[in-house]
Order: C-alpha cells, then sequence, then structure tokens
C-alpha cells in the first residue's frame, strides 16, 4: 500500500492557477486534514477509499481533485459524482461550480425531477462533470446521452448509503456500463465492514485513508441532553428553551414526516417563523427552502433524516434533537445530525431530547464514540 502523503498548503499541491483562485475565492484558506491526505493521491489516478468524520471538508476534497483532473480541451464527461439525495447532489453541484469559477468547466445535475428532455439536452451539447443520484444518471448512461470513451474518475460520495441494498444494484450497473479502467473513490463519514467487503470487487488496490471510529465524534460540538420524561412533555420543553436562548440558526430533527409537519403548526401557533423540508416535498420547494434558511429568513428549520448528511448551513450553531435517531442506523445518523453544527471548527451545541425510552440509544451512543453527553446545564446562553 503507497504512503499517504500529507501536504498541508493548497499552494503546496501543484494545482492549476485557476483552481487556486476559486478554492480561495470559496473560502478556503487551509486545507482540512481529509484534504491534506487526499487530494493529491485522488489527482494522481489512484482508487481511494476516504472516511472522515461530517465537517470535516470531504466534498471539498473529491471537488478539488476533480477538478484538477478535468481537461477542459476535451467536451467530454470525464468525472461523475455520485450523491444518495438530490439535495446532496444539489449541494455538491454548487461547490464543484464554485470552485471550479474560473476555469470554465460545463457541469451538470442530473437528479430525478429535472426534465429528462432538458437533461438529455444539456448532456448532448457536452459537459466535463456530472453530478446527480444513481438512478438518473444510469437511466442517461442506458440512453446513451452522453460519451463515456474520455470518463477518467467515478466519485461515490456517502458510499456507505450509496452501497446499501437500495443502491447497490443501480451503483453495480453503473460501474458495469463504465469502463473498467477508470479510477473509482470513494468518500464517506461512516464505512461499514460490509460496504468494504464489497468494494473488493471494483475498486483496484485502493489507498485507504480512515479516521477511528472513536475520534468521529465533533470536536468543538457540545453535547447535551434534556430529560423531557414523557413524548407529550416535548413541545412544552422546546417553547421554554427558546424563551431562554438566542441563537442565530438551528435545525431540529424528528424521526418522520407526519412529526416535522405537526410541528411546525404547533410552533407557528406559538408564533414561531419555520420552514420544514422531506423527502416528499417537491424538489423547487425544497431548494426554495434551503436557499431561504441560508439567506438567514428562516431561522428554524424542522426535518426529517433526509438533511442529516452533506448539507452545510455555515450559520447554524445549534442541532436539537426532538426526537432521537432510532435502530440499527441511529449511531450513524447522530453523528450526521450534530455534524450540521460547528461545521469547520467553529463552536457548535447539540440538544438531545430523551424520553425514558431513549436512554439506551443515548448510552450506546456515547460508548460508542467515547463521548459524553451531559445533562443541559442553566446558562445555556454561554455556551452558544
Amino acid at each position: 500500500m503507497s504512503e499517504i502523503v500529507t501536504v498541508d498548503k493548497f499552494d503546496d499541491m501543484n494545482l492549476k492557477n485557476k483552481l487556486l483562485r476559486g478554492i480561495y475565492g470559496y473560502g478556503f484558506e487551509k486545507p482540512s486534514t481529509i484534504q491534506q491526505k487526499s487530494i493529491l493521491p485522488l489527482i494522481t489516478g489512484k482508487d481511494l477509499i476516504a472516511q472522515a468524520q461530517s465537517g470535516s471538508g470531504k466534498t471539498g476534497a473529491f471537488c478539488i481533485g476533480a477538478l484538477e483532473r478535468i481537461d477542459t480541451n476535451i467536451n467530454n464527461v470525464q468525472v461523475i459524482i455520485l450523491s444518495h439525495t438530490k439535495e446532496l447532489a444539489r449541494q455538491t453541484h454548487t461547490v464543484f461550480n464554485s470552485l471550479g469559477d474560473f476555469l470554465n468547466i460545463k457541469t451538470a445535475l442530473v437528479i430525478g425531477g429535472i426534465n429528462l428532455d432538458e437533461s438529455k439536452k444539456t448532456l448532448k451539447n457536452g459537459v466535463h462533470a456530472i453530478i446527480g443520484t444513481p438512478g438518473r444518471i444510469l437511466h442517461m448512461l442506458n440512453d446513451k446521452c452522453f460519451n463515456i470513451k474520455k470518463m477518467k474518475l467515478l466519485i461515490i460520495d456517502e458510499a456507505d448509503e450509496l452501497l446499501s441494498t437500495g443502491f447497490e444494484e443501480q451503483l453495480k450497473n453503473i460501474i458495469e456500463i463504465l469502463d473498467n479502467n477508470i479510477q473509482i473513490v470513494l468518500f464517506s463519514a461512516t464505512l461499514s465492514e460490509r460496504c468494504l467487503f464489497l468494494t473488493d470487487f471494483f475498486m483496484k488496490e485502493p489507498l485507504k485513508i480512515f479516521v477511528k471510529t472513536n475520534e468521529l465524534t465533533l470536536e468543538g460540538i457540545n453535547q447535551y441532553y434534556i430529560n423531557v420524561e414523557k413524548e407529550e412533555w416535548k413541545l412544552d420543553v422546546l417553547c421554554d428553551l427558546y424563551e431562554s436562548i438566542t441563537v442565530s440558526q438551528t435545525v431540529i430533527f424528528c424521526s418522520s414526516k407526519k412529526k416535522v409537519i405537526w410541528l411546525q403548526k404547533e410552533l407557528e401557533a406559538r408564533e414561531f417563523t419555520t420552514s420544514i423540508i422531506h423527502g416528499d416535498m417537491f424538489n423547487d420547494d425544497r431548494v426554495k427552502i434551503m436557499t431561504e434558511f441560508r439567506s438567514g429568513s428562516s431561522r428554524i428549520l424542522i426535518s426529517t433524516d433526509l438533511l442529516a448528511r452533506g448539507i452545510d448551513v455555515q450559520q447554524v450553531s445549534l442541532v436539537i434533537n426532538y426526537d432521537m435517531p432510532q435502530g440499527v442506523e441511529g449511531r450513524d445518523n447522530y453523528i450526521h445530525r450534530i455534524g450540521r453544527s460547528g461545521r469547520f471548527g467553529r463552536k457548535g451545541v447539540a440538544i438531545n431530547f430523551l424520553r425514558y425510552d431513549d436512554i439506551n440509544m443515548m448510552r450506546d451512543i456515547e460508548k460508542f464514540y467515547d463521548t459524553q453527553i451531559e445533562e443541559l446545564p442553566q446558562n445555556i446562553n454561554d455556551l452558544l
């Protein structure tokens, strides 16, 4: 296995000048750890498996690597980036275009909800990179909507999701259609044994960059719980909490779409301005809501786990788990949820509402991530 070289300045990565302009223009100053370790191997064409915590700069890492590899003299698809949700694909598309602002790179966002003929027309006109979801990209590949002869790089983001049973078949079909000499790169915050086992079938001696599990707990995020005891007491506790805190923006996670809609109705009745986002909304509505939330015109966003991965809202300093995540994916979802606050080294707070039934899940999370979730102190404003 090749040795991993750490490069701690963007200027020392031998990147194109116009890409460096885009990086600094986007607001990156110094590469994060995952960027220091993964950008160079990505550029050299090695297959790569990279695991790093939420908020550590994974999207920036693979976007920079991909942008460096694209040759703008070739008017063909050279890079495909796969995301497991439309929201994540949109977010990645925005970051990719911002970083590549001075490079004259043409991209296509290929996701469900965008008119099929429109997407096909964009692809036939020629693009350098496609960012999208597996189902729609597979559809375009099967319909031969773009030339794959110049394909260099397939990036699989949140790989543990895309190697789960729901997407596994589509992913396998995409890889089979593409040339077997292309570079394949996986990025994820969590990687199961099964996921790693599956990579043996389609990756060539990948370089592996791992963050140990117990390091996945996010530095700079203070985690607290409030003993609400019973479900019916949560709403009053939430309203009391808002009486006592001043915070710029909050994401509140609920266990279901039904609960998200109910909570918005209850908070609006108490004169809180809120936005909601869940999987059954139309694309345009979701984009509008995320834009409003990012701009600050909406201060409280209530969401299902749809939003728990990969969406970076700079101003979020507080995440509230109105419902604790449950089931076998509970631990993973927890770390993805609380990763919405404290991005890139900023201070963040996560507050968990605990019923009696949730105590075991909290203990399990503490043990698994070797972390401490303490009872919320009185001086909450000093922490935010």
